[in-house]
């Protein structure tokens, strides 16, 4: 639960980083209209509103980018041309005078990515889908997706570094965040008039998609885990349901204030606060989650225990340790930059993690002298329970599939069909091109959902014959 809030208050501290570039609208104003209309979309709306939402929200986010990308290219003389006029080192970037410490963040980064995306507390994103073999393509998907969407989101600001240089200035008023507007500059200088609008939509597109599914999660993770358990046994569903909207509530607010404090500190880059958070609250608490789906004999207290040695060594690493300390200890020559301490702080946090936190986890099996019968057989159900494949059949999952296929390819089509409209907007024939294409995107998969759910009624209809 505290993971998912925080990453909600970052998503909405991003989303003010560009209203506030924008609309000149402060980002506190964005944060607290944002997060309180999220908050209410998600109370009555209900996880089934959220995650229809977030399906079309994530194509426009799709054809925005990829039209980006797309023009990003061609603007640029092909990728080979960007990168022979990128301002520094294209693989190593600026301000690095040890390239050691960037192979070290690498490496973590990639430790932490894969213990984000493979754990089984973050697998209930494919709750979503509605039986065993739909998750397998869904998470198949994704790891395609994940290969190939980096291309697709560096190219405008990799353009930006090569061929615009300067742009900060344009962001003056933003002061020491004006370097994360590096995607909007390529938009409002490249991009045909009228995409900026387009962007702004995705981008508060993708702080909903983060928002309200955490919205969603914490809540039942709560009444489900605590309320119920622990507090009223024997609620009705009629009260679960009250006390459920009621912690929604509760979490929205959180996030909106985690976004303001995030907000507040105005020193770090959103990306260095993504990296920071991942490294020193993210992560271990992904660990015993993670390691837990393989490693069963541990004592009741191992996961409990395992979160506060992460504590520990998060204070540590995160908070205790400074660059002179590091420098001192390896008897550097150079003093490290700004740039190689923040890469250095947050590869050491992960490597430390790792070593020390996964470390204890492990070591907890020492501990380990059996469960009671009945803990035992709650472990084993739990086992049980996650290699158990999930069927979904019958007549009444095949009407609501074709309910809600119908449902959202009207809807994605309508989206469609307005981005295909923008290209009336006055621009040369390439940027209404450019809106063709993003429109044409959205539009092709709400004409096969369409078609899918057209297909299925009638199929339904010759059965009933």
């Amino acid at each position: 639960m505290p993971d998912s809030l925080i990453s909600a208050g970052i998503w909405l501290n991003g989303l003010a980083i560009f209203v506030a570039a924008v609309f000149n609208i402060p980002m506190e104003a964005t944060i607290i209209v944002t997060g309180l209309v999220l908050m209410l979309m998600a109370v009555t709306g209900g996880s089934w509103a959220v995650v229809a939402s977030d399906f079309m929200q994530m194509l426009v986010i799709m054809a925005v980018t990829i039209t980006c990308a797309i023009a990003a290219y061609f603007h640029g003389g092909g990728l080979g041309n960007i990168v022979e006029n990128f301002h520094g080192d294209f693989m190593l970037g600026n301000n690095l005078n040890y390239v050691s410490i960037f192979v070290l963040w690498v490496v973590f980064i990639f430790v932490k990515q894969f213990g984000v995306m493979n754990n089984s507390i973050n697998a209930y994103r494919y709750l979503c889908a509605k039986d065993s073999e739909n998750a397998r393509k869904a998470a198949g998907l994704a790891c395609v997706l994940m290969v190939v969407g980096p291309l697709i989101w560096f190219l405008p600001p990799w353009y930006v570094s090569a061929f615009m240089p300067e742009f900060a200035l344009q962001y003056a008023s933003m002061g020491d965040k004006a370097g994360d507007a590096a995607y909007l500059a390529f938009v409002q200088n490249v991009m045909p008039a009228g995409m900026v609008g387009l962007l702004m939509s995705a981008m508060f597109a993708a702080t909903m998609s983060s928002m309200d599914s955490g919205l969603n999660r914490n809540a039942g993770i709560f009444v489900c885990n605590f309320y119920t358990p622990v507090l009223r046994p024997n609620a009705a569903q009629r009260e679960l349901v009250i006390v459920s909207k009621l912690t929604t509530i509760m979490m929205g607010l959180i996030i909106i204030a985690i976004g303001l404090f995030i907000n507040s500190l105005r020193h770090l880059s959103l990306f260095d606060i993504v990296l920071n958070v991942g490294a020193l609250i993210g992560f271990p608490m992904l660990i015993p989650v993670l390691l837990g789906m393989w490693i069963r004999k541990t004592p009741d207290w191992a996961g409990w225990g395992t979160l506060a040695v992460g504590g520990v060594v998060s204070y540590i690493f995160g908070i205790t340790l400074k660059a002179h300390h590091v420098e001192g200890l390896f008897g550097l020559d150079q003093a490290l930059t700004g740039r190689e301490w923040a890469d250095l702080k947050v590869g050491l946090s992960l490597a430390a993690h790792v070593v020390f936190t996964g470390g204890f986890f492990l070591l907890s099996t020492r501990f380990y002298r059996g469960l009671t019968p009945e803990r035992e057989k709650e472990v084993d159900q739990l086992f049980k329970n996650w290699n158990t494949p999930i069927v979904a059949e019958g007549e009444e999952q095949k009407n609501l599939d074709t309910k809600q296929r119908s449902m959202l390819g009207k809807l994605i089509s309508t989206a469609g069909f307005g981005i295909l409209a923008m290209a009336l907007i006055p621009n040369e024939p390439t940027g209404r091109l450019l809106f063709l294409l993003c429109g044409s995107i959205v539009l092709s998969v709400g004409i096969l959902l369409v078609n899918a759910s057209k297909g299925s009624q009638s199929k339904l209809a010759k059965q009933s014959l």
